[in-house]
Order: C-alpha cells, then structure tokens, then sequence
C-alpha cells in the first residue's frame, strides 16, 4: 500500500510536536539543574547561618541577662554600702558576696570568673572557678571607661588562638534622690564560649568552612582550628559586609585562606562581628554536572527515537484500518450497500468495523423508512438540542459550587493548618532540646515558649469549637442576672494591667442613667468584651483606649463602645475583619500575631445575645467598636432600678472579706491545679483579707513567683506539667528566700521529709487543717489569731456552700472518668486522678471517698495488682453513694 497523506501529515506534525517539547525539556533542565543547586545550598546555607546566629544571640543576651541580675543583687548592694569597712562588716559581707559569686558559677558552668570592679578599674572583689588570681587590668577596660553604656561585651583572643568572651555591667547607687544616680563600679562576667565553638563545628555540607570575624578582619572562631588569629584581606572583608547586607549566597575567592573559589553566605551580627560559613563551589556544583550530562543524553535519545516509534505504532494501530474504513464508506456513498469489512481484533477498531457492519445493514434495513423520518428530523433535533443546553446549564452550575466549595475548604484547612503547626513547631521543638540536649542552661525560657505556645493553640482550639458551634446552631446561651458596674470592673480589672503594660491611658465612662442589672449570658458577653477590649489595647502603640457604656431604652439593649488611637483600618479591611481567619492584612498578623477567629465570634455571639458588632475605622487615627446586647428586662422581677448617680458606680464588696477583725497587706501565691481546692483556699484567706493570686501547675508558680515578690507560698505537691516538688527546687535555685509551705494529701513521714529536703519550710495535709492553716500565716505573717466563731461561720456562709455544690456537681464526671480509666488499664493516670479526688474529697468532708481514694493510690504506688480492681469498685460506690445521697436530699 502506498503511503498515504494522510500518513506524511501525520509524520509532519508528530516530529515538531515531540522534538519542540523535548528540546525545551533538555534546555530548560539543563539551565536549571545548576540553578536549583545553587537555590537549594543558598537555603540550606542561609537557614544554618541564621540558626548559628540565632543561637550565638541568645547564648550572649542569656550572659547580659545574668550580667544585669547580678547587677542588682541585694547581697552586691550591701557590700558596695558606705559603712562596709566603718561598722567592721567588710569580711563578711565579702564572703556573702562570694557566696553568690560562687552560686552563678555553679548555675552556669561555662562563667570562669567573675570581678566586681571599682569606677576607677580596681577589682574589689573576685571569684573564679580555677582558683586564679584577679587580672591586673582588662585590655579593653578602657574602652569601659570611655563608654556610656550600661552594658557591654567583649571577644578576646588568647596568644593560642582561644577566644573568651567578657561581659561587663556598670553599677549604679540606688540613691533615688540624685538627680543622676551615682556610678559604683563594674560587673566583668569572663566565659567559656561554649556555644560558639559548638556552632562553629557544624556544617551543613561536606568540607564546610564556618568563621567568626572581628570587625577588622580577624578570625577569632574558625572550624579549622589553625586559622584561628588569622587575618583576612581588607578587600575580602569589604566584599565580606557586601554579602552580609545582600544576604545571599554568592562565588568569591578568599586568597588570604586557600586559592580556592567557594560559595559564601555571611550575616553581620551584633559588636560588628562576621559569621561567614563557606564550601568549595565545585564540590557543591559536582552532582549537577553529572544530571546535566545524563539529561544531555536522554534529550537526544528521545529526539531521535520518539517520532519514530510514534509514526510506526500509530500507523498500524489507527492509519490502516482508517484507510479501510475510508474505502468501505467510499463505496457505501456511492450506493453498495453490499460491503462488509473483515473481522478484526477486539479493541475499539474492532468494534468500529463491527458497528460499520451493523449500520450498512441497518441502512439496507430502515431505507424505505428514511423518508418518513425526514419530516420529524428537525423538531427532534431541536427537542434534543434544548434538553442538552439546559442540562449544560446545570452542570455549570454545579462545577461553580463545587469549585467554591472545594476553595472555601483549602482556604479553611490551609489556614487552620498554618494556625495549629505554628505553635505545635514552637511546643515540639522546644520538648525536644529539652529532651535532648543536656548543655541547655536557658530552659526556663524554652518552658515558657512552650506554655505560652500551648495557651495560643488552647485557645485557637476554643475558638474554633465556639465557631463550628455558632455555625452548627448549637452554641446555647443563658439569660441570668448581671450587675452591670460589677461587670464593667472586671473588665477593667483585666484590661487595665495589659494597657499599663504598654504605658496606655484607659478610662471607663458610664452615660447615666444605666440599669443596675440586666438578663444575658455574662460567660460569653464578658468573652465579647474582653477580646475587642484586649484587641484595642494590643493595636494601639500610644494614646488611650476609652470603654463607654450606654443604654437605649426605646431599643431595650445596652451598648459598650470601645475605642482606640490604634492603626485604624481601611474599608477594604474592614469588609474583611470580621471573617473566620481573616485578619487587616498580611503584616497585621505578622506584627501583632492572632488567629483571625475573635471578631468573628464576638460578633456572632454578640447577634446570638440580641445584638450586633458595629466597627468604624480611619486608618492612623483609631478604630470604635460599639456592642450592643438586649437587656431582656420584660417580665422580670425586681422592676426595672436604674443606676442616676455616680456614687452608685462603686461595685459591691464580699461580705466574706470583712470576716476577719483586721486586714493585711501581704501577697501570698497558691499553687493548686484542682479548681474545687483554689476556691476553697482563697476563701479560706479571705477571713484575713488575704487575695492570693493562683497558678495551676507549677510551671506557672515558678514563672509568677520569679516576676512578683510573694512573702508565702503555699505549693502542692502534686500537679500537671510541673509538681511542687520540682517547682520547690527551681525557686530555690533561683535564689527565692522566702517561706514555702508544702500542700499534699501524702502526709507519711518520709514524703514530708522528702519535702523539707527540696526546699519546703513546712507540710500542710490535705483535707486542710483550718488550725494549721492558721499557724502558718501567724508564724510567717505575723498575723493576729482569729476566734472560732469567725471560722464556723465561714465553714456556713453561702459562698462555701456554693464551693461545695460545685465539688458535688463535677462528682459524676470523676466518676466517669474513674470508669474510663478502668476499662482502659491506664492505671497511671488512674493514681494521678485518685491523688486529685482523695486531696479534693477530704476538704469537703466526704470521708468515704477520701479513704478509698487513699487506699487506691496506696495500692497502685506498690503496683500491687491482686486487690487492684476491688478497690476502684470501693471508690466508684462511694462516689454513687454521695451522688444518690445528695440527689435524695434535693
């Protein structure tokens, strides 16, 4: 058979369409495979550099910090006193400074020494870990000097190319009537630079070059050891602090080190230091030499066989039997109805040729009829052609709200993606140091990163709850009496710290005449206010945020309006706030942080309260947001009071708070995680007017107590994320002198002795001991004893009470959480939780599950496993017991 047009066409268009393509292919993976290679060294190089800066930071502001706190030591102070050598003392106010001397050095091993020097460089006082004398002088002293800083650092370099760092605080008088407090000398902090030469050592590549350069081109830390007091080219350095402001990778050659050209990645860092990391550019570039020669090959292997393969396959697959069919319809449209093509295989052709068949024979079949049919043709066309166009309609209409849908749940996953991982990055990768690396001296910080992080994915978390809640129609709200000036003080209460905080003005306006009470969910009306006020005050830099409260009596609602001299936003932006995960912009989230999910819900809940969220906004000048909510006051009993003066805006006071005969001034920190034992301890304190404030675990106790000055701490012992005990060693470690009293259901004698030895001044057990609770604050208060009456009455006051019907309504979820943890075999958390019962249940008097609770954490501490079971089913019945006592009762 002769070759067809049909075929030449083919071949004609085939070989373009294959060739074009795999020519494009070659060149574009050749220009880019050393394109890629050079992309991914640049940020791999650029991530490691960044992470060795990061690093050094924080190893030097962790020494500035210590520098600064021993600064401001009370000890340092004493012995820098005039009267230090008049009243004899100098001895031993000198070994009491020597004793916190030596305390830094233990809390961190890479301080050598460390001097306190006088305003004219002499050293007063001197402690080091090797037993050495004071230096004569420093040689940077006067550099100190000359300075006007109050903190200052240093990198010096030893004669055998060791490098130590000297960190130096000046000291001033404490005399707060000077105009211009006096200088008393100097803090010089001499240390080992551990982290540095670890940092030093680590490469992200094979033969990596890493160099830490003084501002004149001196290498005072180098991977390679030999380099070290080595000085580089003025011309490489300035091409050096070229590549440090472009951070990127870049090709020169550093001939005062090798003849070698590398790629180079330099940052600049605080003190005006280099750190330069480096790697030979043809090693780097090897592996995408051998890609391009092995894509080289491959492009042209294809050009050359692809279209010819190609050509023959489709020629025998699809060409020739189309020029038979070609024929065969050729000699039908001339009128031989006659033809019948050969059998063929059984693929798509063969059944072409079938149906080919089929259809002569239905034309020799339905010929007669063809006319007939002629006339119906053109209405059944039409008929079809509309039912089609409308079923297109359809479709369309689908594929949009299918495509809608499908972007709406990217977004929304995309998002709550980001939101998730960005703390649980944070939480994991913090754990892990801590976990791993035994050379970390910062990790009170690192713990805190990790607790602050688990509080943003806590309330992302609730965020989202309240959200799919609010969209689900299931989100209930209540309708309870709320005092309205009660309300707005604990508003104030929460937000005036944050907007002291960033030295902001906030004022609380009250447009009489207000209703003294109204009817709504306070839970989540406070959630409203609380995040628009705490918004108001995180947006704005400087100036005041105001909260005015206004009534409507036409409307029956109340309205809060919230203001701000913040940012302001746009129009643009303010279409956009109020979405789920949406936010004024992209720099918005990255300078303030948040979720994007408050307004949304506030303005939601808000519509779910009888109101709204209104927002006007100018960019610059500050944002107002006004929230309203319905009052419900129809039907209600009392009448309607409104509130016409001003002395009427002073909240209510506890009547428990006037128990005690006199008040003192003392703070006092309690440490309890279980909410049933906070309420019942704070009012215990009360009766003395004593408000303490609350941590519930002792991570939190730690970080409060570090921050605030507390004159008693009442620690349990057992706790989630930190326990008392270990929370009792850290303060004591960080030099926290004052009492601490242990608070623990476990009162054996060797666990108190365990207590005392961490740091406890004293043991209270649980159920609390009203009379011993009294001891303490009498002994370490200095408080005057209270009557008996004072304590019967409050053990009968109504708000014990109500602690009480608290602890007996939460009775069935430790039930069954007691269950769960039985059918499941964690008996571990089985002996956390009947820990927390038996301290809980005995300070409420419910002695049967205080007993069993008690044995069953005995029995699960001696892993005794024969009576195991018997004793959960003891603790489970005396749970239903006190919950069938009480429903009888009510």
């Amino acid at each position: 058979m002769k070759t067809s047009k049909l075929s030449i066409r083919l071949l004609w268009y085939i070989t373009p369409l294959v060739i074009l393509p795999l020519l494009f292919l070659g060149g574009f993976t050749l220009t880019n495979v050393t394109n890629s290679t050079q992309k991914q060294a640049d940020l791999i190089m650029s991530r490691f550099v960044e992470q060795q800066q990061q690093k050094v930071f924080n190893y030097i502001d962790s020494f500035h910090s210590t520098t600064k706190l021993l600064s401001t030591s009370p000890v340092l102070s004493d012995f820098l006193a005039n009267d230090v050598h008049v009243n004899g003392n100098y001895t031993r106010r000198l070994g009491a400074l020597m004793d916190v001397f030596a305390s830094y050095s233990e809390a961190y091993p890479d301080i050598i020494s460390i001097n306190l020097v006088s305003a004219s460089g002499k050293s007063d006082a001197y402690y080091s870990n090797n037993l050495t004398t004071a230096p004569k002088s420093y040689p940077f002293m006067d550099k100190v000097l000359q300075s006007n800083l109050s903190q200052q650092q240093f990198m010096e370099q030893e004669s055998d190319g060791t490098t130590n760092l000297y960190f130096i605080q000046r000291i001033y008088s404490v005399d707060y009537y000077l105009k211009r407090p006096q200088q008393l000398g100097f803090i010089v902090l001499h240390v080992e630079p551990s982290i540095l030469n670890t940092s030093i050592l680590e490469a992200p590549y094979n033969n990596t070059l890493n160099l830490l350069l003084t501002k004149d081109g001196k290498i005072l830390f180098s991977s390679d050891y030999s380099m070290r007091g080595q000085y580089i080219s003025e011309y490489e350095l300035n091409k050096i602090h070229d590549l440090a402001d472009i951070g990127t990778l870049s090709t020169i050659e550093l001939s005062s080190i090798d003849k070698i050209e590398r790629m180079i990645f330099a940052v600049q860092m605080s003190g005006g230091y280099y750190y330069v990391s480096t790697i030979p550019k043809a090693l780097l570039y090897q592996s995408g030499k051998a890609i391009s020669l092995i894509t080289g090959l491959i492009v042209i292997i294809s050009v050359i066989t692809l279209p010819i393969l190609i050509f023959v396959v489709v020629r025998n697959l699809l060409l020739n039997p189309i020029e038979l069919l070609g024929v065969a319809s050729h000699r039908v449209g001339d009128g031989d109805l006659a033809v019948v093509l050969p059998a063929h295989t059984n693929d798509e052709v063969g059944v072409l040729f079938n149906d080919f068949n089929h259809m002569v024979s239905q034309i020799r079949h339905y010929q007669e009829q063809v006319e007939e049919y002629k006339h119906h043709l053109e209405d059944k066309v039409e008929s079809r052609t509309k039912a089609l166009e409308a079923m297109n309609s359809q479709l369309e209409v689908a594929i949009t709200q299918a495509e809608q849908a499908n972007q709406l749940k990217s977004r929304f996953l995309a998002n709550m993606s980001h939101e998730i991982r960005t703390p649980l990055t944070a939480i994991m990768g913090f754990t892990e140091q801590l976990l791993h690396n035994d050379k970390i001296t910062n990790d009170k910080q690192y713990l805190s990163t990790i607790l602050r992080n688990s509080k943003h994915l806590l309330e992302l978390i609730n965020n989202i709850l309240d959200l799919s809640k609010i969209e689900a129609e299931k989100l209930a709200v209540d309708q309870a009496p709320i005092n309205v000036v009660q309300l707005v003080h604990d508003i104030k209460s929460i937000i005036e710290p944050l907007a002291q905080e960033k030295q902001l003005t906030l004022t609380i306006n009250y447009n009489l005449p207000l209703p003294c009470t109204i009817y709504s969910d306070i839970t989540r009306l406070k959630q409203i206010l609380i995040n628009i006020a705490n918004n108001a005050v995180k947006f704005t830099e400087q100036g005041n945020v105001s909260i005015c409260v206004h009534y409507h009596p036409r409307k029956k609602a109340l309205e809060f309006v919230v203001t701000d001299t913040g940012i302001g936003m746009s129009e643009h932006q303010i279409e956009r706030v109020f979405k789920p995960f949406e936010q004024a912009d992209a720099t918005t989230t990255r300078r303030f942080g948040g979720t994007g999910l408050g307004l949304c819900i506030s303005k939601n809940l808000a519509q779910l309260l009888g109101g709204d969220v209104v927002l006007k906004s100018e960019v610059g000048v500050g944002s107002r947001f006004a929230i309203s909510v319905a009052c419900h006051l129809s039907g209600k009993k009392p009448e309607l009071e409104l509130l016409t003066e001003h002395s009427q805006l002073t909240p209510e006071k506890d009547p428990l708070l006037s128990f005690a005969s006199n008040h003192f001034d003392a703070n006092i920190l309690v440490a309890e995680d279980n909410p049933d034992n906070q309420l019942l301890i704070k009012l215990l304190l009360q009766t003395w007017g004593l408000e303490p404030d609350i941590a519930s675990n002792g991570a939190q106790a730690v970080e409060m107590a570090l921050v605030n000055d507390y004159q008693l701490i009442i620690m349990d012992m057992q706790m989630p994320v930190m326990g008392g005990l270990e929370a009792t060693k850290m303060l004591r470690h960080a030099a926290y002198d004052g009492p601490i009293i242990a608070l623990t259901a476990n009162v054996m004698n060797h666990d108190i002795d365990t207590y005392l030895n961490a740091g406890c001044d004293k043991a209270l057990g649980k159920p609390i001991d009203k009379d011993a609770l009294e001891s303490v604050l009498v002994s370490y208060l200095h408080l005057e004893k209270d009557n008996q009456n004072k304590w019967d009455s409050l053990l009968k006051s109504e708000k014990f009470q109500q602690i009480a019907d608290n602890y007996l309504a939460n009775l069935p979820t430790y039930l069954n959480e007691v269950k769960a943890l039985q059918h499941s075999d964690d008996w571990e958390a089985l002996r956390s939780v009947a820990h927390s019962i038996k301290g809980s249940a005995g300070c409420f008097n419910f002695d049967d599950i205080y007993q069993t609770a008690g044995a069953l954490e005995d029995n699960l501490k001696s892993n005794n496993k024969v009576p195991r079971n018997e004793l959960v089913n003891n603790l489970i019945a005396a749970i239903e017991h006190s919950i069938d006592t009480n429903n009888k009762l009510l």
